[in-house]
C-alpha cells in the first residue's frame, strides 16, 4: 500500500475518531502530493520514492517553521508545528542508523576519490543516490560530510 493510500485510510480514521489536528495534518500531505501528481505524469501517479521526497519536503518545511517561531517567541505556532512534523514523521521509512551513515560517508569518498572540502558534492550526490527514499536529514549528512573532508 502507498503512502497516498494509507494517508487516505488513516484520514477516514481520523474522521472517526474526531480527531481534528490529526486529519488537518493528514489532508495537508493527501494534498501535497495530489499536487505534485497534478504537476508530473498525472496518469501515472508518484512512485513511492517520489511520494517520500513530498514528505521529507514537508517534514524540512516543519522544521524550519518550528525554529523561526521560536526564535520569534511563538511557542503556540511551534507547537502546533511540532505536533504535525510527529505526524508526518510516522509515513517516513525509519533513519538509517549512525553506523551506517558513517560507513555510506567512507564508502562514498572512497569512490569519489575526494580529497578536500572542495570535492564535497560529488559526495553529497553519491550519499544522496545510495539513500534514496530514506529518511536522512540532508543538514545533518552534509555537516559529517564536511567534517570527514576537513571543511
Amino acid at each position: 500500500m502507498g503512502i497516498k493510500q494509507k494517508v487516505t485510510d488513516d484520514m477516514k480514521e481520523a474522521m472517526k475518531a474526531k480527531d481534528q489536528f490529526r486529519l488537518d495534518a493528514l489532508r495537508m500531505v493527501k494534498a501535497a502530493i495530489m499536487n505534485k501528481e497534478v504537476s508530473g505524469d498525472a496518469a501515472r501517479g508518484l512512485s513511492e520514492a517520489e511520494e517520500i521526497a513530498v514528505l521529507q519536503s514537508l517534514v524540512k518545511q516543519r522544521r524550519d517553521s518550528i525554529e523561526q517561531y521560536t526564535k520569534a517567541g511563538r511557542q503556540d505556532l511551534a507547537d502546533k508545528e511540532a505536533g504535525e512534523l510527529k505526524i508526518l514523521e510516522t509515513y517516513l521509512p525509519a533513519a538509517p542508523a549512525e553506523a551506517e551513515i558513517a560507513a555510506a560517508i567512507e564508502s562514498a569518498v572512497t569512490e569519489t576519490g575526494a580529497a578536500g572540502p572542495k570535492d564535497m558534492g560529488k559526495v553529497m550526490k553519491a550519499l544522496k543516490e545510495k539513500f534514496a527514499g530514506k529518511s536522512v536529514d540532508g543538514g545533518a549528512l552534509s555537516a559529517k560530510v564536511k567534517a570527514r573532508l576537513g571543511g
